[in-house]
């Protein structure tokens, strides 16, 4: 399989800069590979760093060492060290992020949320809309619902349309942050199926689920984030 993400000896601290400058370590020597058709789960107990790690290799929080190398359009570029415009490339073709909660847009529908990662790479509307309402279809999502602005919908309704646009797309790595946290036993299994196809397809995933049946269906390796606090190295 071809290895399409490679995190090197990355550490993570926060500094509390209202606390007087107290440093709080979150993670260090995180060291693991993304394979292509693959699933790899973060595991361990709340708060040892998993989300963080999604974060560094989403570039939603900088990395004070190490390296995270993807490949991006046949180029290896390490995400730690990448400027904004890269990073903005990168988020666009070749890094996915489903989060555990909907950014919900004032006034804009369901369909054009679910639609809009297609959309902006330029994939015709209608055919961006048709992809969305398939999804929504399979997520169980109602349709009297496609139209409306997210911001009312119930919390499991929010996370399939969020889970839609995830999805929708064809990025190579594609993130989980608890997919499957709001959702009930039947959506969880949509959310399965979903993981099995993208698997099937090539994408390699990393993913954060509480949820053990739901871990135990998807992933092929799992690893201890604890490790990575305590400096060890995994795997």
């Amino acid at each position: 399989m071809n290895t399409l993400l490679v995190a090197s000896e990355v550490e993570k601290t926060f500094v509390m800069h209202m606390r007087g400058g107290v440093e709080l370590p979150v993670v260090a020597n995180v060291s693991f590979s993304l394979k292509a058709g693959s699933c790899v789960v973060l595991g361990g107990p709340s708060g040892v760093g998993k989300s963080s790690i999604l974060k560094m290799l989403y570039g939603n929080y900088g990395c004070d060492s190490g390296q995270i190398r993807v490949r991006h359009h046949g180029r290896d570029i390490d995400i730690a060290s990448a400027d904004p415009r890269t990073m903005l490339a990168i988020r666009r073709d070749t890094i996915g992020y489903v989060s555990q909660f909907l950014r919900v847009v004032p006034r804009v529908s369901a369909l054009d949320v679910a639609a809009e990662p297609l959309t902006i790479r330029g994939v015709e509307q209608e055919v961006a809309h048709q992809r969305a309402r398939d999804l929504f279809r399979e997520l169980n999502l109602p349709e009297k619902l496609w139209s409306l602005p997210p911001a009312t919908f119930s919390g499991g309704e929010q996370q399939r349309v969020n889970i839609a646009r995830g999805f929708i797309t064809e990025h190579p790595i594609l993130l989980l942050d608890e997919p499957t946290a709001s959702l009930d036993a039947a959506n969880r299994e949509v959310v399965i199926d979903l993981i099995a196809r993208k698997k099937g397809q090539g994408a390699a995933l990393l993913g954060i689920f509480h949820d053990q049946d739901v871990r135990n269906a998807v992933a092929d390796h799992i690893i201890d984030v604890s490790a990575f606090a305590a400096g060890k190295s995994v795997a």
